[in-house]
C-alpha cells in the first residue's frame, strides 16, 4: 500500500490556469506533504463503519486519520481501534514520517469530546489536532460519505498546483451530486446558477467549500486560522471556503472522489437536486449563523448591508419553500426555529466583542474562553 506524501512547494495557488491531464497521477510522495483525513461523527456508527471500510480500500492511504467523536462513545472508539489494526497490518516500520510531531505513530487518532460541539466544533478540534501533529494537508468530511478507491490519486495532481480543492461527489442514489460552489457575496447566498458542467480544464473556480471532502493546505490554515467552532452547524464550511478565497484560488474539480451514503428527501429544479430535507435544529443555525458570515464579510470589506439583508430574505423564502415541499411535517416548528435564528443573527451583528479566528501561528488555543458547548443556544 502507498501512503500519500505529495510533492509541495511548486505553487502558491495563484499561477496560471492549466489543465491537469487525466492520466497524470503522482503516486510517490515528496517534500513532507503529509495528508490528514479529519472526520467528525456523532451517533452514526453504521455510517462511520461504511466510511472506514472505504478507507481500507483506498489505493493511496492518508498519513493520519483524525476521528472527532462528538458523542464520546465506546462503540465509536472500538470502530477506530479496528480501523487502526486493519491499517497497521499494511504499514511498514520503514515508511517515512511514521512518527508525528506529537510523538505518535498510530495511523488513526481518536479524539473524543466531552460535549457535542457540532460539525463546526468538531472540524475545529480535528483540524487543530492534525495541525499540531504536523499535517500538511487537511481532508475534511462528515461520517455520511464514503471515499472512492482512487480518490487520493485523483486529487494528487491538483494538489501540486492549488491550495484548496473540492472533489466531485456521487449522491446516495449513484447520480452526480450537484453543489452550489459559488457564493454571491453581495447577498451572502449560494449561487443557484453555478455551472454544473466542466469544460476542458476540468475544474471551476469557487469561493465556498463543503466539508464533505474539502481539501486544503497547511499554508491556508496559517493565513485564515482553523474552522470557526462558533458556527456549530451550517455555513461553517461555506465561510471557510470564502476565507480561503481571500488568500488563494480554491477550485472544484470534475474528478469524483466521494459518495454520499445517507439518503435524504430533496426537491429537483431543472433536473438537479437543489433543496434537501433539513432538521429544525439546522434551520435555526442556518439563519443565526448568517450573523457570523456577515461579521467575516465585514472584516474583509465584502459586507453590503442592503445586499446582505436581501440575502436574509432570500434565505427565509428558500426555507419556507423547503418546509412546504420536502419537510411538510415540520412547517410549524420549522418556522419557529427560522424566526428564532433570525433574531439570534441580529445579536451577533451587535456583538462588540466579536473577533475572527486568528492564525494558529499567533494563537493555536483560540477560543480559550468559549463555553465547552459551542451551540450558543
Amino acid at each position: 500500500m502507498r501512503w500519500l506524501m505529495t510533492e509541495q512547494g511548486k505553487t502558491n495557488g495563484k499561477d496560471d490556469d492549466k489543465t491537469v491531464a487525466k492520466g497524470s497521477v503522482k503516486t510517490v510522495a515528496k517534500n513532507n506533504g503529509k495528508l490528514a483525513m479529519v472526520i467528525v461523527t456523532f451517533k452514526r456508527q453504521g455510517l462511520l463503519q461504511e466510511l472506514f471500510d472505504s478507507i481500507v480500500h483506498l489505493t493511496v492511504k492518508p498519513w493520519r486519520i483524525v476521528v472527532v467523536d462528538n458523542e464520546n462513545s465506546p462503540e465509536t472508539k472500538g470502530i477506530c481501534q479496528r480501523l487502526e489494526a486493519d491499517l497497521a497490518a499494511v504499514r511498514r516500520p520503514e515508511d517515512p514520517d511514521s512518527v508525528d510531531a506529537k510523538g505518535g505513530s498510530d495511523h488513526v487518532v481518536y479524539l473524543p469530546l466531552t460535549a457535542n460541539t457540532g460539525g463546526a466544533g468538531g472540524f475545529y478540534s480535528g483540524t487543530k489536532e492534525a495541525y499540531r501533529r504536523g499535517a500538511e494537508w487537511f481532508w475534511l468530511m462528515d461520517d455520511d460519505v464514503a471515499a472512492l478507491p482512487e480518490s487520493l490519486e485523483k486529487l494528487d495532481p491538483w494538489m501540486g498546483k492549488y491550495e484548496a480543492i473540492q472533489g466531485g461527489r456521487y449522491d446516495f442514489d449513484g447520480g452526480d451530486f450537484y453543489w452550489q460552489y459559488q457564493t454571491i457575496t453581495f447577498l451572502g447566498v449560494p449561487n443557484p446558477f453555478s455551472p454544473p458542467a466542466f469544460g476542458p480544464s476540468r475544474f471551476h473556480r469557487m469561493n465556498s467549500m463543503c466539508f464533505e471532502g474539502g481539501l486544503f493546505k497547511r499554508t491556508v490554515v496559517d493565513k485564515i486560522g482553523f474552522p470557526d467552532p462558533r458556527f456549530f452547524i451550517a455555513w461553517d464550511d461555506a465561510n471557510y471556503g470564502y476565507l480561503a478565497s481571500t488568500v488563494t484560488r480554491p477550485i472544484i474539480v470534475e474528478d469524483k472522489v466521494l459518495r454520499r451514503t445517507r439518503e435524504m428527501a430533496n426537491l429537483e429544479i431543472a433536473g438537479l437536486p437543489q433543496i434537501n430535507s433539513m432538521s429544525d435544529v439546522k434551520r435555526y443555525y442556518l439563519m443565526r449563523n448568517r450573523g457570523f458570515l456577515a461579521r467575516y464579510y465585514m472584516a474583509h470589506g465584502d459586507y453590503y448591508p442592503f445586499g446582505f439583508a436581501l440575502g436574509n430574505l432570500i434565505t427565509f423564502i428558500k426555507e419556507i419553500i423547503r418546509l412546504v415541499t420536502v419537510d411538510r411535517k415540520s412547517i410549524r416548528s420549522g418556522l419557529v426555529e427560522i424566526c428564532k435564528g433570525w433574531r439570534a443573527e441580529h445579536k451577533i451583528l451587535r456583538d462588540k466583542a466579536w473577533q475572527p479566528m486568528p492564525s494558529p501561528l499567533v494563537d493555536q488555543d483560540f477560543p480559550q474562553d468559549f463555553p465547552q458547548n459551542f451551540s450558543g443556544r
